[in-house]
């Protein structure tokens, strides 16, 4: 019935992407009331569904795509291995990785363990993740294996699992895709329950936490499909780094609620020319970016760019 009432709204959105008027007048919010978005949503959609749901390209060349029924998959495996090392409904779990595949298995086993997620960016030093395992009540970490070195000092009792390269005393997320990829939820998930537990910024004062729903998230970032022209079979890059809100709304939610291709390019350092190659060649289809962004490119060249008409 959730899933149901969630696609109706989503299906009537699509429907009247050029009629804002309409979708804004006629436009009403799913009333939920048990909803795992990641399984009565995500899963739904995915069965069977082959088409492309992420696509990271990095600046070496290499590649990896998956569909959404391996995402599905994936994420099944991931959620029943991490059941065994110990995650359970509420748990929260402290994920800092970067733009690679393993973050999106992860973000959607964590929901469908009903889990609460903490993405943090890689940027953080030992002193701010301290602050984050200890206000954030964090029992599980799951972060890049060139970081292990940050929590080195920081104790706690909180099982550890990298990404990435075998380290010494931490468990390795690719053990995951060895299990079975048969999951069973522990019970039903509650619209109001907590999914993602987010620190602001902190910089003003001392970074606050923010609580978010398995409604409030996936719900309401309908708007920002619609907002941002989101169609299915669309490829939309979202330049924003891991850990900071605006990733879990146009790097997750907001595309695969359109059924669209998330799209990641890795680099090292920002070059306005190699992201309009990259624009191009991948046929991105929608883009979202800072204003510096956007000043940089509208500064290249683009005469020497095709237009698709």
């Amino acid at each position: 019935m959730s899933y149901s009432a969630f696609v109706q709204a989503r299906d009537f959105l699509l429907a009247h992407r050029t009629d804002y008027q309409t979708a804004y007048d006629g436009f009403k919010w799913p009333e939920l009331t048990e909803f795992n978005w990641a399984i009565d949503y995500f899963d739904a959609m995915a069965a069977g569904n082959d088409r492309r749901a992420l696509w990271v390209v990095n600046e070496d060349g290499s590649e990896q795509t998956r569909s959404f029924a391996q995402m599905s998959a994936r994420s099944n495996q991931v959620a029943n291995w991490l059941r065994g090392q110990g995650v359970r409904r509420g748990d929260r779990i402290l994920m800092m990785l970067g733009n690679e595949v393993a973050l999106w298995d992860t973000m959607l086993a964590a929901f469908k363990l009903g889990a609460v997620l903490t993405p943090a960016t890689t940027l953080l030093a030992p002193d701010d993740l301290r602050d984050r395992l200890d206000r954030g009540q964090v029992r599980h970490v799951i972060i890049g294996h060139t970081h292990v070195d940050k929590f080195a000092n920081l104790p706690g009792n909180y099982s550890r699992i990298t990404v990435g390269g075998a380290v010494s005393g931490w468990h390795a997320l690719e053990d995951a895709y060895q299990v079975s990829s048969d999951f069973r939820p522990d019970g039903a998930t509650l619209a109001t329950d907590p999914m993602l537990l987010y620190f602001t910024s902190g910089t003003t004062s001392k970074p606050k936490l923010v609580l978010h729903s398995h409604q409030s998230y996936p719900v309401g970032h309908l708007s920002t499909m619609y907002w941002l022209g989101l169609q299915p079979g669309d490829v939309h890059w979202n330049i924003s780094s891991p850990g900071w809100a605006k990733h879990a709304w146009s790097c997750f939610f907001a595309p695969w609620n359109a059924g669209a291709t998330i799209f990641i390019y890795n680099y090292s350092r920002f070059a306005a020319s190699a992201i309009l190659d990259t624009l191009v060649r991948c046929s991105v289809t929608t883009l979202c970016a800072p204003p510096t962004v956007w000043r940089m490119l509208i500064q290249e060249d683009l005469g020497k760019y095709p237009v698709k008409v």
